[in-house]
């Protein structure tokens, strides 16, 4: 029987990507902790802990009429990003899928009313919600598996949560030890062109309004605390503040990790920082002892009721 193994929300930003000194001159002359923090986790978790596969929920990979998993064998290639070609250009990435896995996952779509496809078209696009975040918590180690479910664009907050109990009921059948990242930020409003350049660094007043900064504050507490159940439950307001693809990533992971019922507290890896105007940071989410919780059904189902509160 699988288990997840960990989980976290992670900022996938182009600036992690760039050479220390671009990073420093944006930065007012200091680093990003974005790196140091991926540098961090990497000697955690990703380099000491059991694991098998590791799957991104890709918050920059948008479809439309389904959620879509990729199942290659294998994903090897350069990326350039359409969004910022000059700072992310021919970037080498190469590592194994786990196709077995993929297609568990879409297998347990109908089981919660959702709609999941596994593909394996070696020419699918890649996106750097993937590919930045392997570059520093995957790349070097080759026995470990890597695949991305996209977010679906017309999918709202419980369509988020049925992929993410089909994502763990699947992980439950399988033999494997996963690890979840949920790739995207918090608050997600950039500036306009003409004023951009003057908020690249990371302090927290060039997020794009003190109240979008305080909204990532408030949840960045809960997650410290685990109170998962106060994030789902304040989503509606949370909307006004832009999260990056409806929060879509983050939904995904924590319906995989029984939504309110998960209280997994989160420990930071680096600082919360502007990107622009969007608020990134790095929590992670270790494993709790006995496991988290088991996902929901869905509320249609004829066991949600027996099983949620029971």
């Amino acid at each position: 029987m699988g288990e997840v193994a960990g989980a976290g929300l992670i900022a996938h930003v182009p600036t992690i990507v760039l050479p220390e000194p671009v990073r420093r001159e944006l930065n007012n002359g200091a680093d990003s902790t974005l790196v140091s923090g991926l540098h961090q986790l990497r000697k955690d978790v990703f380099d000491v802990l059991d694991y098998d596969t590791v799957v991104v929920l890709d918050s920059h990979w948008a479809t439309t009429v389904e959620f879509v998993v990729t199942a290659q064998q294998r994903r090897a290639g350069l990326f350039t990003s359409e969004e910022l070609p000059r700072g992310m250009s021919q970037r080498p990435y190469d590592f194994a899928g786990d196709p077995e896995l993929a297609h568990l996952i879409a297998g347990r779509a109908a089981a919660h009313s959702t709609w999941i496809t596994a593909i394996d078209d070696d020419h699918l696009p890649i996106f750097y919600a993937t590919t930045n975040v392997w570059e520093f918590l995957g790349k070097g180690l080759p026995d470990k598996r890597w695949i991305s479910i996209g977010v679906c664009q017309t999918a709202d907050v419980e369509d988020n949560l049925r992929l993410g109990r089909a994502l763990g009921d699947a992980i439950a059948e399988s033999d494997r030890r996963v690890l979840l990242i949920a790739s995207g930020a918090m608050s997600h409003t950039f500036w306009p062109l003409r004023r951009l350049r003057d908020h690249e660094a990371a302090e927290v007043e060039h997020i794009f309004t003190p109240e979008a900064a305080a909204a990532d504050a408030e949840r960045l507490e809960w997650f410290a605390a685990g109170d998962h159940a106060r994030v789902l439950d304040t989503m509606p307001q949370f909307f006004r503040f832009k999260p990056e693809a409806r929060f879509g990533h983050y939904l995904m992971m924590i319906g995989a990790l029984g939504e309110g019922d998960c209280t997994a507290p989160g420990r930071r890896y680096g600082e919360y920082e502007n990107s622009v105007g969007t608020g990134q940071v790095h929590v992670w989410f270790d494993r709790p002892a006995g496991g988290f919780p088991r996902p929901r059904r869905t509320p249609d189902d004829p066991d949600y009721r027996r099983q949620t509160h029971a």
